[in-house]
């Protein structure tokens, strides 16, 4: 890519020449005067470098000449631009420059500054051109015409730019605005003209304005704000140019709105953010499993040997509940992590919602539930439970955040991705179904909302409650490709919005399956990495009659199954293992048997990985920590496949 150096110091020419040069693709540096070029060309080499004649302090001239003594800028291709070439002869071998441009009008030089640029691939720095490029459009008698004409140029390409562009005196009274500023500014030009430039600005960025307008006068450079203000709820960057002559003083702002791409960078830290914690979390929730499978093995070998009369088995008993509430809780962990859809079907979310809110207001009679649930609502694919689970978390914040009663409105709607604009993420094109849950509680602050989605965060005390609820939603709706946000004010309730894929599929009803503890025979192969896991994994599978062989990685895996391929009637095999994982396990083992029984298990849950080696023809799932009546069943499910 070529690197173009413009040295102008009039800032419109500088757009010009940036705007032409960098639509074909160059590298384009600029530079106000001669010694800012200077500047530049301490750690700059550029292949052409266009020079104005006319400029303050030191001219053109003279750094034509300053540049030609610099051994590194011999083979630089020179270009000069000329405002005044009808009437000023230059002498081009004399300034070591390769050709001259008249500056003429905008469309005309375009065509000289281009025809320059790609014969300077072919010339290098060798001959000096002698003729002033575009001098047939400038005439000596009209100069004064030809300025007029220029000036119209600069003023149509001003009120094309995209960038907002006002000229204020010093005193920041707004004396110019082209239509671009006043789209940005949301003010009619009548009412900006004659306003004051720092009174557009809300009284947290009124300081920085202030700060580069006194910089830009006290030093005559262009001034620009290290962060974006806010200007009319757009984000904007402010360049600030003191412009001064024999006329008059002003100074140049531009604005540029740089709103999208803050959005963009918001969603893309947000998004990172996510997907770290959710990474942790799924971590958490995989190894907490593996221990909670340990005590439930345990627990369930415990209670085939005692009698219901005895003094330990309520003991028991009570130590399996919590056992089951520890697995509901890394649930949530999982779901935060987007790892937690079990069952997925085509769901009814009106006939969801509102059983849901039934269940939770008898329970809540303190609180009165609206429900405006649309009638030619859609069906969504998602697993049931899950989304209950959503919606009683969702239910329960509310409730907290209405102590003394209040009301719950429940909304449902169709739309599409064209309704959901303004976002922090970029919605999947198609058909969505929209439930808002609005309460009419305390509300939030920015700060909690900032952080509502984060697991372990919560505004309630001590021992009250584990800040995963909100967490586990995001992460739900998130694995079910949908979107969730929240809208709230101190002291004006609070707005959930869940958007949720169409399923083109009909609703189904779900069947909870009567899972009974089942006897069998055969020899099964057992892989996991966790020592106590297999270790009473083992004993579970012989309580049940089973032979077991067992290996505690893929590679062992592999070897046992090898040499006893025709012994072997199942498989129960750990997922997550270093070094041979139990996806690449499941594929070598297809290879020498391609009719081999398998049988996942995990601390994750069925999403995502799992699913890729069910599709690839594996038998079946299991979660940890699992009992041995789900595990039984599991086996004979298994089993009973042809």
């Amino acid at each position: 890519m070529k690197k173009i150096l413009v040295v102008d110091d009039h800032q419109l020419v500088l757009e010009f020449m940036t705007n032409l040069l960098t639509k074909q693709g160059y590298q384009v540096l600029t530079a106000q005067d001669s010694l800012f070029a200077l500047d530049i060309l301490k750690t700059e080499t550029p292949d052409i470098i266009f020079v104005d004649l006319i400029m303050p302090n030191v001219s053109g001239n003279k750094l034509c000449q300053i540049i030609r003594m610099i051994p590194r800028l011999n083979d630089v291709y020179l270009v000069i631009l000329s405002a005044v070439a009808a009437e000023q002869e230059a002498n081009l071998t004399e300034l070591g420059a390769n050709a001259c441009i008249a500056k003429g009008p905008f469309d005309k030089m375009a065509q000289h500054v281009l025809a320059v640029v790609d014969r300077s691939d072919l010339e290098g720095s060798r001959g000096f051109e002698k003729e002033i490029i575009g001098l047939e459009d400038v005439y000596p008698r009209h100069i004064t015409k030809e300025l007029l004409s220029i000036k119209k140029h600069f003023e149509a390409i001003l009120e094309s730019m995209s960038e907002g562009i006002l000229e204020i005196t010093h005193e920041a009274t707004i004396v110019y605005v082209n239509p671009s500023a006043i789209s940005l500014i949301g003010t009619a030009e009548e009412k900006l003209l004659g306003s004051n430039f720092i009174d557009l600005f809300g009284e947290a960025d009124r300081q920085e304005i202030h700060h580069l307008l006194d910089a830009a006068i006290r030093t005559q450079e262009t001034t620009a704000s290290d962060a974006p203000v806010t200007l009319n709820d757009k984000v904007v960057l402010v360049s600030i140019s003191s412009v001064e002559d024999e006329e008059h003083e002003s100074m140049m702002i531009i604005l540029n709105d740089v709103t999208e791409k803050k959005r963009m960078e918001d969603q893309l830290r947000q998004a990172h953010k996510m997907e770290t914690i959710g990474t942790l979390a799924g971590g958490i929730a995989h190894g907490f499993n593996n221990l909670l499978m340990g005590i439930q093995g345990n627990i369930s070998l415990m209670l085939m040997d005692i009698d219901s009369t005895h003094d330990h088995y309520e003991r028991l008993k009570n130590i399996e509940k919590q056992v089951q509430s520890g697995a509901r809780l890394t649930s949530h962990l999982l779901g935060y992590a987007r790892k937690g859809r079990y069952e997925v079907k085509p769901v009814d979310l009106n006939q969801l919602a509102e059983e849901t809110s039934g269940t939770f207001g008898r329970t809540r009679k303190e609180i009165t539930i609206h429900r405006e649930l649309a009638e030619d609502l859609f069906a969504i694919e998602a697993d049931r439970w899950q989304i209950e689970q959503v919606l009683l978390n969702l239910f329960v914040n509310a409730a907290d955040a209405m102590p003394g009663g209040g009301d719950l409105i429940l909304k449902t709607m169709n739309m599409t991705h064209n309704d959901m604009k303004g976002k922090l993420y970029d919605p999947k094109p198609g058909s969505y179904v929209l439930l808002t849950v609005t309460d009419t509680g305390v509300g939030m602050d920015k700060e909690t909302m900032e952080r509502i989605f984060d697991p372990f965060f919560t505004t309630k005390e001590m021992g009250r409650g584990t800040g995963l609820g909100l967490a586990s939603a995001y992460g739900i709706i998130k694995s079910h490709g949908g979107y969730i946000d929240v809208e709230s004010k101190k002291g004006h309730g609070t707005t959930f919005s869940i958007y949720l894929p169409v399923s083109e599929k009909k609703f189904e009803e779900a069947v909870k399956a009567d899972k009974q503890f089942i006897k069998g025979t055969g020899n099964i192969l057992l892989v996991d990495d966790e020592d106590d896991v297999l270790e009473i994994g083992k004993e579970l599978l012989e309580v049940m009659g089973y032979r077991v062989l067992t290996a505690k990685d893929g590679e062992g895996a592999i070897e046992v199954y090898g040499k006893n391929r025709d012994d072997i009637d199942f498989v129960l095999l750990d997922m997550i293992m270093p070094g041979m994982g139990g996806g690449e396990t499941y594929d070598k083992m297809k290879e020498i048997n391609p009719d081999v029984k398998v049988l996942l298990s995990s601390g994750y849950s069925i999403d995502g990985q799992a699913t890729d080696i069910l599709e690839r023809g594996c038998d079946g799932f299991i979660q940890k920590p699992f009992t041995m009546k789900e595990l039984s069943q599991s086996i004979r499910d298994v089993m009973g496949k042809q």
